[in-house]
């Protein structure tokens, strides 16, 4: 009797493989950074053969860190950064560029050329997303468009495209050996390339971008009963997969129309899950897959996806050295009671949710000789919660539904500072889980339903338990008059680049 499923999540900055018990609860963990590559300004990629290496690495480790046997785990999840993009040859199994990640803007000008026929939203009403550098299928047209052969390859049936997903499903389950070339629904609503309503790839939208059909990896249900493949030296079934979002979204059981999560990482990314409804958002947001389990009806999810928060943390530590590790920004910040009137809009990549800025470019408004790096550490995780705020209330004007309190996870929902302060600017209760790294929890609970590990929906929400909440203490004319001059350091950003 198997007793654990396995989670790979491949994170923008790093892999873990974490393995869980039915009741949901962590029995081992292994995580690998890799490495940011920068060519050069706006460009952002990673190396998928060291994503790849990394990954069985984690996956060998946490298995042996728990103890387990290749049949102690009844099946393994796949949870990834989203919109990167990786071109490969399927007769090698080598990348034929290095992954374009989800932050890259290299894509602006094709995004442009693209909107000149029918603005931004041109293909919105079908695949729920804006023209922007954000989305994976742009990426897939530079890549045919800029690297000597590749287009020839694609015609001829020799390139695969994939979201970071395909990329470990297709070497995990036999690579070059027949490897399963397949990403779910949700990760395939990110590429610009998929209709909402059929859940198939856009023949018309793939014939305007010149993107090969039969380079794309089958769409598949994020939990699938059908197989496909096994890893682990065939011992494992791989049948889940899920955005690292959405995974997030599964694993804070947010299954009930209105529930909403926000998962504070690289970027911050928050889903309310609309039901089996497509809700077109006005407001800025993403129309995206929340999840489909088996031949169950999709549902569907409004999204806010925020580029720079925890990236930002990481900017301070290793491009200007204020510290050693990330965790040291909360006691940097708590040297200070606020940010001494300072705010940072970290449009690092542009502005993403609502504003959808490419032209935006990253400012510290305010500056006095008073502030010092102890404003500057606070300024930072503040700009975390009035994003956050902005994408809150872009959602309340899209759904109607008003939040009564936040489900939190991810890497940032350690900082009391932030949490706290995540409350106060939005007045409403902010509540972490016990197990916080959900997104590899939710990836597990997809591929488990798929094998009969849990049985129900209803099953993995019993496993929910709370571990801290915070309550607003900010008074109501002081959290308007913040989120006031927000607004304002926001506005500074705009039209930076020509």
């Amino acid at each position: 009797m198997s007793k654990f499923v396995a989670a790979v999540d491949q994170g923008t900055t790093s892999t873990r493989c974490m393995i869980f018990d039915h009741s949901g609860q962590v029995v081992s963990i292994a995580q690998k950074e890799h490495q940011q590559i920068f060519p050069q300004p706006g460009w952002v990629e990673h190396d998928a053969l060291e994503i790849w290496a990394n990954t069985q690495e984690v996956i060998g480790k946490a298995v042996a860190k728990g103890n387990a046997q290749p049949a102690d785990i009844a099946a393994m999840g796949i949870t990834n950064q989203r919109e990167t993009a990786v071109v490969w040859d399927k007769r090698s199994g080598q990348p034929y560029f290095n992954a374009i990640v989800w932050q890259d803007t290299r894509t602006d000008k094709i995004c442009d050329q693209l909107a000149q026929e029918g603005g931004q939203d041109r293909f919105r009403a079908r695949v729920g997303l804006p023209l922007a550098t954000y989305f994976s299928g742009p990426k897939v047209k530079w890549i045919l468009d800029n690297v000597d052969g590749v287009r020839a390859a694609a015609e001829a049936g020799e390139a695969l495209f994939g979201t970071i997903d395909s990329w470990i499903i297709w070497n995990l389950t036999g690579g070059v050996d027949g490897g399963a070339h397949v990403t779910d629904v949700t990760n395939a609503s990110r590429t610009m390339l998929m209709d909402l309503e059929t859940l198939d790839w856009d023949e018309e939208i793939l014939g305007i971008m010149g993107i090969p059909r039969q380079m794309l990896p089958q769409i598949r249900p994020s939990s699938d009963p059908d197989v496909w493949g096994y890893a682990l030296d065939g011992q494992v079934p791989v049948c889940g997969d899920l955005g690292d979002q959405q995974a997030a979204t599964v694993g804070q059981t947010c299954f009930g129309v209105g529930e909403a999560k926000n998962t504070y990482g690289t970027g911050c990314f928050m889903i309310l899950n609309t039901g089996e409804e497509i809700v077109h958002s006005k407001n800025g947001l993403l129309t995206t897959l929340c999840y489909q389990m088996g031949d169950q009806p999709p549902v569907y999810a409004l999204e806010g996806s925020i580029a720079i928060t925890g990236a930002l943390v990481q900017w301070l530590r290793d491009n200007l050295g204020m510290f050693e590790f990330s965790h040291h920004v909360e006691d940097y910040a708590n040297a200070v009671p606020d940010s001494g009137g300072i705010y940072i809009v970290p449009a690092f990549s542009g502005l993403f949710a609502p504003y959808w800025r490419s032209d935006a470019r990253g400012a510290i408004v305010g500056l006095t000789r008073f502030i010092n790096k102890h404003h500057i550490a606070r300024a930072a995780l503040e700009a975390t919660a009035y994003q956050t705020r902005e994408v809150l209330d872009a959602m309340r004007k899209d759904s109607g539904v008003t939040l009564t309190a936040l489900k939190v996870d991810g890497g940032m929902v350690h900082n009391e500072l932030l949490m706290q302060f995540q409350s106060d600017i939005l007045g409403v209760p902010v509540v972490r889980p016990q197990v916080a790294e959900t997104t590899s929890l939710g990836a597990a609970y997809a591929a488990g339903l798929a094998v009969g590990f849990w049985s129900s929906l209803e099953e993995t929400r019993a496993n929910w338990q709370i571990d801290k909440t915070w309550h607003p203490q900010m008074a109501v004319d002081q959290r308007a008059k913040l989120y006031k001059g927000w607004l304002k350091a926001v506005e500074r950003t705009f039209d930076w680049v020509e």
